[in-house]
Protein backbone atom coordinates (compact mmCIF):
# COMPACT_ATOMS: atom_id res chain seq x y z
CA UNK A 1 0.00 0.00 0.00
CA UNK A 2 1.45 3.38 -1.04
CA UNK A 3 0.06 6.38 0.91
CA UNK A 4 1.47 9.78 -1.37
CA UNK A 5 0.83 12.51 0.93
CA UNK A 6 1.33 16.28 1.34
CA UNK A 7 0.62 17.85 5.12
CA UNK A 8 -1.91 15.48 6.43
CA UNK A 9 -1.17 15.74 9.61
CA UNK A 10 -4.81 15.64 10.59
CA UNK A 11 -5.79 12.62 8.29
CA UNK A 12 -3.01 10.19 7.30
CA UNK A 13 -3.11 8.25 10.76
CA UNK A 14 -6.47 7.05 10.84
CA UNK A 15 -6.07 6.07 6.64
CA UNK A 16 -2.44 4.19 7.53
CA UNK A 17 -4.97 2.08 10.52
CA UNK A 18 -7.89 1.89 8.31
CA UNK A 19 -5.99 0.58 5.38
CA UNK A 20 -3.77 -1.61 7.34
CA UNK A 21 -7.01 -3.32 8.96
CA UNK A 22 -8.86 -4.04 5.45
CA UNK A 23 -6.24 -4.82 3.35
CA UNK A 24 -3.27 -6.69 6.22
CA UNK A 25 -0.66 -5.01 3.60
CA UNK A 26 2.55 -3.12 4.70
CA UNK A 27 1.86 0.73 3.80
CA UNK A 28 4.39 3.03 2.75
CA UNK A 29 4.13 6.52 3.26
CA UNK A 30 5.78 9.00 0.90
CA UNK A 31 5.92 12.43 3.05
CA UNK A 32 6.20 14.70 -0.07
CA UNK A 33 8.20 17.59 1.50
CA UNK A 34 5.24 18.18 4.19
CA UNK A 35 5.56 21.18 6.63
CA UNK A 36 3.63 19.37 9.38
CA UNK A 37 3.68 16.44 11.13
CA UNK A 38 2.76 13.84 8.65
CA UNK A 39 5.97 11.67 8.34
CA UNK A 40 5.64 11.37 12.50
CA UNK A 41 1.93 10.65 12.70
CA UNK A 42 2.45 7.88 10.21
CA UNK A 43 5.14 6.06 11.64
CA UNK A 44 2.81 6.27 14.89
CA UNK A 45 -0.02 4.91 12.98
CA UNK A 46 2.52 2.15 11.62
CA UNK A 47 3.73 2.98 8.47
CA UNK A 48 7.00 2.50 6.85
CA UNK A 49 7.89 6.44 6.13
CA UNK A 50 9.99 7.82 3.42
CA UNK A 51 9.94 11.48 2.49
CA UNK A 52 11.23 14.19 -0.09
CA UNK A 53 13.27 17.04 1.13
CA UNK A 54 10.45 19.37 -0.65
CA UNK A 55 6.88 19.23 -2.21
CA UNK A 56 7.65 17.54 -5.97
CA UNK A 57 4.16 16.47 -6.51
CA UNK A 58 1.77 13.93 -6.35
CA UNK A 59 3.57 11.71 -9.36
CA UNK A 60 6.96 11.59 -7.89
CA UNK A 61 5.72 10.31 -4.48
CA UNK A 62 3.60 7.46 -6.05
CA UNK A 63 6.84 7.01 -8.22
CA UNK A 64 8.93 6.87 -5.20
CA UNK A 65 6.45 4.38 -3.63
CA UNK A 66 6.77 1.87 -6.37
CA UNK A 67 10.72 1.78 -6.06
CA UNK A 68 10.19 1.08 -2.64
CA UNK A 69 7.58 -1.63 -3.17
CA UNK A 70 9.94 -3.11 -5.99
CA UNK A 71 12.57 -2.92 -3.50
CA UNK A 72 10.64 -5.33 -1.25
CA UNK A 73 9.58 -7.47 -3.65
CA UNK A 74 5.71 -6.76 -4.35
CA UNK A 75 4.28 -7.68 -7.38
CA UNK A 76 1.30 -5.67 -6.86
CA UNK A 77 0.67 -1.77 -5.12
CA UNK A 78 -2.83 -0.09 -4.15
CA UNK A 79 -2.40 3.61 -3.90
CA UNK A 80 -4.47 5.13 -1.73
CA UNK A 81 -5.16 9.43 -0.71
CA UNK A 82 -4.15 10.48 2.85
CA UNK A 83 -7.03 12.83 2.70
CA UNK A 84 -9.51 9.52 3.99
CA UNK A 85 -11.69 9.63 1.40
CA UNK A 86 -11.25 6.42 0.23
CA UNK A 87 -12.48 3.68 3.09
CA UNK A 88 -10.66 0.78 3.66
CA UNK A 89 -13.74 -1.32 1.94
CA UNK A 90 -12.96 0.61 -1.09
CA UNK A 91 -9.28 -0.72 -1.04
CA UNK A 92 -9.65 -4.28 -0.25
CA UNK A 93 -12.13 -3.79 -3.50
CA UNK A 94 -9.66 -2.57 -6.04
CA UNK A 95 -6.90 -4.87 -4.14
CA UNK A 96 -9.35 -7.87 -5.24
CA UNK A 97 -10.26 -6.23 -8.32
CA UNK A 98 -8.59 -8.48 -10.99
CA UNK A 99 -6.69 -11.88 -10.81
CA UNK A 100 -3.76 -10.81 -12.93
CA UNK A 101 -0.92 -9.30 -11.28
CA UNK A 102 -0.06 -6.86 -14.59
CA UNK A 103 -3.30 -5.47 -14.68
CA UNK A 104 -3.73 -2.01 -13.66
CA UNK A 105 -7.00 -1.25 -11.62
CA UNK A 106 -8.68 1.79 -11.33
CA UNK A 107 -11.15 2.69 -8.90
CA UNK A 108 -14.48 3.84 -9.98
CA UNK A 109 -16.39 6.73 -7.87
CA UNK A 110 -20.22 7.72 -8.40
CA UNK A 111 -19.67 11.70 -8.13
CA UNK A 112 -22.93 12.52 -8.07
CA UNK A 113 -24.00 10.30 -5.83
CA UNK A 114 -21.19 10.68 -3.43
CA UNK A 115 -21.30 14.18 -3.30
CA UNK A 116 -18.43 15.20 -5.03
CA UNK A 117 -17.71 19.18 -5.13
CA UNK A 118 -18.81 20.25 -8.53
CA UNK A 119 -15.28 21.57 -8.70
CA UNK A 120 -14.14 17.69 -8.47
CA UNK A 121 -16.68 16.44 -11.43
CA UNK A 122 -15.70 19.50 -14.00
CA UNK A 123 -12.02 17.82 -13.19
CA UNK A 124 -12.66 14.88 -13.67
CA UNK A 125 -14.61 15.25 -16.76
CA UNK A 126 -12.00 17.03 -18.63
CA UNK A 127 -9.65 14.13 -17.88
CA UNK A 128 -12.05 11.55 -18.88
CA UNK A 129 -13.14 12.73 -22.08
CA UNK A 130 -10.12 13.36 -23.30
CA UNK A 131 -7.94 10.34 -22.01
CA UNK A 132 -11.29 8.22 -23.85
CA UNK A 133 -11.37 10.45 -26.76
CA UNK A 134 -7.04 9.47 -26.95
CA UNK A 135 -7.51 5.68 -25.81
CA UNK A 136 -10.00 4.73 -28.07
CA UNK A 137 -12.65 3.40 -24.90
CA UNK A 138 -14.67 5.03 -22.73
CA UNK A 139 -12.95 5.49 -19.36
CA UNK A 140 -15.09 6.25 -16.62
CA UNK A 141 -12.97 7.56 -13.77
CA UNK A 142 -9.35 8.74 -14.44
CA UNK A 143 -8.21 10.85 -11.41
CA UNK A 144 -9.58 8.30 -8.56
CA UNK A 145 -6.29 7.81 -6.36
CA UNK A 146 -7.28 4.60 -5.40
CA UNK A 147 -5.91 1.76 -7.51
CA UNK A 148 -3.91 -1.30 -7.74
CA UNK A 149 -0.43 -0.21 -10.10
CA UNK A 150 2.31 -4.18 -11.02
CA UNK A 151 4.82 -2.34 -9.75
CA UNK A 152 7.62 -3.62 -12.29
CA UNK A 153 5.28 -2.88 -15.48
CA UNK A 154 4.46 0.28 -13.66
CA UNK A 155 7.74 1.61 -13.49
CA UNK A 156 8.84 0.40 -17.12
CA UNK A 157 6.42 2.86 -18.52
CA UNK A 158 8.36 5.72 -18.40
CA UNK A 159 5.68 8.38 -17.26
CA UNK A 160 7.03 11.37 -16.85
CA UNK A 161 4.64 13.51 -14.91
CA UNK A 162 5.15 14.99 -11.34
CA UNK A 163 1.66 16.48 -10.19
CA UNK A 164 -1.39 14.49 -10.76
CA UNK A 165 -1.31 14.35 -14.78
CA UNK A 166 0.91 11.57 -13.52
CA UNK A 167 -2.53 9.27 -12.83
CA UNK A 168 -3.41 10.05 -16.52
CA UNK A 169 -0.13 9.63 -18.07
CA UNK A 170 -0.11 5.59 -16.91
CA UNK A 171 -3.50 4.89 -18.14
CA UNK A 172 -2.19 6.01 -21.87
CA UNK A 173 1.03 4.62 -21.52
CA UNK A 174 -0.13 1.05 -19.69
CA UNK A 175 -2.88 0.83 -22.79
CA UNK A 176 0.09 1.05 -25.10
CA UNK A 177 2.08 -1.52 -23.63
CA UNK A 178 -0.80 -4.02 -23.69
CA UNK A 179 -1.39 -4.06 -20.20
CA UNK A 180 -4.74 -5.23 -19.20
CA UNK A 181 -7.32 -2.03 -17.43
CA UNK A 182 -9.84 -3.24 -14.99
CA UNK A 183 -12.17 -0.69 -13.69
CA UNK A 184 -14.01 -1.14 -10.28
CA UNK A 185 -16.98 0.87 -8.32
CA UNK A 186 -15.96 2.16 -5.48
CA UNK A 187 -17.20 4.48 -2.82
CA UNK A 188 -15.91 7.60 -1.42
CA UNK A 189 -16.79 9.96 1.70
CA UNK A 190 -16.21 13.55 1.17
CA UNK A 191 -16.25 15.43 4.73
CA UNK A 192 -18.22 18.86 4.95
CA UNK A 193 -17.29 21.88 2.65
CA UNK A 194 -15.65 23.42 5.68
CA UNK A 195 -13.57 20.68 6.56
CA UNK A 196 -12.64 19.69 3.08
CA UNK A 197 -8.74 20.04 1.84
CA UNK A 198 -7.03 19.32 -1.59
CA UNK A 199 -4.02 20.15 -3.39
CA UNK A 200 -5.96 20.16 -6.62
CA UNK A 201 -5.65 23.23 -8.40
CA UNK A 202 -9.17 23.28 -10.66
CA UNK A 203 -7.69 25.48 -13.56
CA UNK A 204 -3.99 24.59 -13.39
CA UNK A 205 -4.10 20.70 -12.62
CA UNK A 206 -6.85 19.84 -15.36
CA UNK A 207 -4.83 21.75 -17.87
CA UNK A 208 -1.85 20.64 -17.16
CA UNK A 209 -3.32 17.09 -17.69
CA UNK A 210 -4.70 17.50 -20.65
CA UNK A 211 -1.32 19.06 -21.85
CA UNK A 212 0.32 16.07 -20.57
CA UNK A 213 -2.59 13.30 -22.30
CA UNK A 214 -1.65 15.71 -25.63
CA UNK A 215 2.33 14.84 -25.41
CA UNK A 216 2.12 11.20 -24.24
CA UNK A 217 -0.17 10.47 -27.18
CA UNK A 218 2.13 12.10 -29.34
CA UNK A 219 5.04 10.68 -28.27
CA UNK A 220 3.52 7.01 -28.02
CA UNK A 221 2.11 8.13 -31.66
CA UNK A 222 5.52 8.76 -33.22
CA UNK A 223 7.40 5.53 -31.02
CA UNK A 224 4.72 3.63 -32.94
CA UNK A 225 5.53 4.84 -36.30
Amino acid sequence: MIVPAFDAARTVGAVVRDAREATGAPVIVVDDGSSDATAQVAEAAGARVVRHPRNIGKGAAIRTGLREAARDGHAVALTMDADGQHPGSAARVVLDGSDDPRALVLGVRDLVRDGAPRSNRFGNAVSNFFLSRFAGRTLRDTQCGLRRYPVVETLDLGARAHGFAFEAEVILRALAAGLPLVEVPVTVVYPPATERRTHFRNVRDPTRIVTTVVRTVLELRVRGG
